[in-house]
């Protein structure tokens, strides 16, 4: 029928002149041309692919988008190359002058149930000038000099005895821990202390040496000198930079850059400052979105990135593209490059500028609509570190960054009115929303609100300081009795205040104890901002648990069961046992001056960052 209906072509014999032939020839040619174009130019959706492609490349794209729970090997790494058709890509990086430690290429995958569609960027802007093109006006000395106080302090130790005594018993146990560390496991990510081996974990993108990164600063506020000197003899010769391997954006992030750059302002070592510059380089494809809200997922080695597969709709989500702030801003400051804080600033004016439900910042978000994807909204995981983030900025802005405080206030008024409940106890929670629906249940992770809103309540609104610092209290005493209700004095992973529950965890599956440091984050700060003893007398009692429950034969390891006193141990020392759990219990037993609240603000994996007016211009 098609040919019929083309003029001067017959269908019976094809008897046409050599004019007519010539003719059909270059109107076939054109056509074939046509479709051929099409096939690249119309949206590169998976449907169209099963028509046109093959069911080989069919098969890489289904590898592209089952990440979940597997490592990328060497294989799949190059199945998604030839995906993205980037050997012309490959040529052009190999005559360019540039970086080639940042990737310029980055691969957007969304997993939806109603589309796949795979989206390449070429991420020119990602692509950083050499050194000497790149000039930062910090300087370190300058800013030394503009501290308040000396990072260790004026007073080596705290003046009351008992203090020194209880410090001196956390430093004990972080020298423990870390030699353990050493012996069995160095250089690799995290120590098991059971099997006395290395755990390499699943969330660092090849990355080794997480709990080196995470310790240093820890082990410079201890004193810990030896320790501190070898830490970085590792970093500066075996940290590489270039792996493979699928790394979550949000834990990089907050551990290895957020430890790099503290390193650095406490020490002034050259080397933690351009790792930290390099990783944050390799961060910036996870951007190449169409709202500039980052993916949870991306392969350090090719930039490739994708959201994680138990999220829903491939939506990114609001706790980590939400913890990036005071990181970026800083690598801005070190590096010259203001594409750091660009990225982070974009992210916070979609963020004030789109409809919140209630207010309230539900924890899902399309990084490809822009829309809230379900209206979940929790204050513990999924959700807390956005709004911490929010606080801070203001304070590491020298309270210049009112858009953050805006936010943060907003945010508080809203939580207050639809999440903040007492229990039939007396007991003040945090409980986590479902479209207006109240899921009574509270965890730990959740418990570092109660340092969170004592340490925004000074730049409240004069009617409500004195309430946000009593709702501090409160909020940090359920804590406590999280952990008092237990046999262990170890808080569970979850406890509820529903069908006459109080502070409990009434499931098995919420039982177990990470080696967490949200209680005694808060402890911390409301110590510091009130001087109440109790918060220093609860604190010991973590001290004391941790000794007699977590502390094993060759480290500290999670527990599985905090009402039982036969625990069942998890064979993993956490990276954030060192660099969150002992260092906020050593500072809870010293001086104020120690890392003063005036001079730094803490991210949320305790590493320490300077407040902004303090850093030479």
């Amino acid at each position: 029928m098609f040919l019929r209906k083309i003029s001067g072509i017959f269908p019976a014999g094809f008897g046409l002149r050599l004019s007519q032939k010539f003719i059909f020839l270059l109107f076939l040619s054109g056509f074939i041309t046509l479709c051929f174009g099409t096939l690249f130019l119309l949206p590169d959706t998976s449907k169209f692919k099963r028509i046109f492609l093959s069911s080989a490349h069919n098969q890489n794209v289904e590898k592209l988008h089952s990440y979940a729970g597997k490592k990328m090997s060497k294989k799949t790494v190059e199945d998604q190359k030839s995906i993205i058709h980037n050997s012309q890509h490959e040529k052009w990086k190999s005559k360019d002058k540039f970086n080639m430690d940042v990737p310029s290429l980055g691969v957007k995958a969304n997993n939806n149930d109603r589309a796949d569609k795979e989206e390449v960027f070429i991420n020119k802007e990602h692509i950083i000038a050499q050194k000497d093109q790149l000039k930062s006006t910090f300087d370190f000395e300058t800013f030394r000099k503009n501290l308040k106080y000396p990072p260790m302090g004026s007073e080596h130790e705290p003046k009351d005895i008992e203090m020194q005594e209880k410090r001196k018993k956390v430093k004990e146990m972080m020298m423990f821990a870390w030699n353990s560390y050493k012996q069995f496991a160095w250089g690799e990510n995290e120590l098991r202390p059971l099997t006395k081996d290395g755990h390499f974990g699943s969330l660092f993108g090849g990355l080794k040496g997480a709990t080196i990164v995470d310790a240093l600063d820890t082990l410079f506020t201890m004193g810990l000198k030896e320790e501190f000197d070898e830490a970085q003899k590792w970093i500066e010769t075996s940290l590489d930079l270039n792996v493979n391997g699928e790394a979550s954006l949000f834990e990089v992030n907050i551990r290895y850059i957020g430890g790099l750059l503290s390193a650095y302002f406490l020490s002034g070592k050259e080397v933690f400052r351009d790792k930290a510059i390099g990783l944050g380089n390799k961060l910036l494809p996870a951007f190449s979105t169409p709202t500039g809200i980052p993916r949870g997922i991306i392969n350090l080695g090719n930039g490739l990135t994708w959201s994680w597969g138990w999220a829903s709709a491939g939506s990114s989500i609001l706790a980590e593209f939400g913890t990036l702030h005071l990181e970026f801003v800083q690598l801005s400051e070190l590096s010259g490059n203001t594409i750091f804080t660009e990225k982070v600033n974009g992210i916070r004016k979609l963020l004030s500028k789109i409809e919140k439900p209630h207010g309230l910042y539900p924890n899902y978000f399309s990084p490809v609509s822009g829309n809230w994807v379900q209206h979940h909204v929790s204050l513990g995981g999924l959700g807390d570190s956005f709004y911490e983030y929010l606080i801070k900025s203001w304070l590491m802005s020298a309270r210049q960054d009112n858009e953050a405080k805006n936010m943060y206030y907003n945010a508080l008024e809203a939580i207050e009115t639809h999440l903040i409940r007492k229990s039939p106890g007396g007991l003040t929670y945090i409980a986590e929303w479902r479209g207006g629906i109240l899921d009574h249940k509270m965890g730990h992770l959740t418990c570092f609100a109660a340092g969170m809103f004592a340490l925004g309540a000074r730049d409240a609104p004069a009617q409500k300081r004195d309430h946000y610092m009593e709702l501090a209290a409160e909020i940090a005493n359920t804590c406590h009795e999280s952990y008092a209700r237990t046999d262990t004095k170890l808080g569970p992973e979850v406890f509820r205040f529903d069908f006459g529950a109080e502070a409990t965890a009434s499931r098995l599956s919420e039982r177990y104890y990470l080696l967490r440091p949200e209680v005694a984050e808060s402890y911390v700060y409301l110590w510091r901002l009130t001087h109440n003893p109790k918060y220093r007398e609860w604190g010991w009692e973590i001290v004391q648990a941790l000794e007699k429950y977590c502390r094993i034969e060759s480290g500290f390891s999670g527990i599985r069961d905090v009402y039982s006193t036969s625990p069942n141990h998890d064979n993993v020392q956490q990276s954030f046992f060192m660099s969150e759990t002992l260092k906020y219990l050593y500072l809870l037993f010293s001086e104020d001056d120690l890392l003063s609240l005036e001079d730094w603000v803490f991210n949320t994996e305790a590493h320490p960052l300077p407040i902004t007016h303090l850093k030479s211009r």
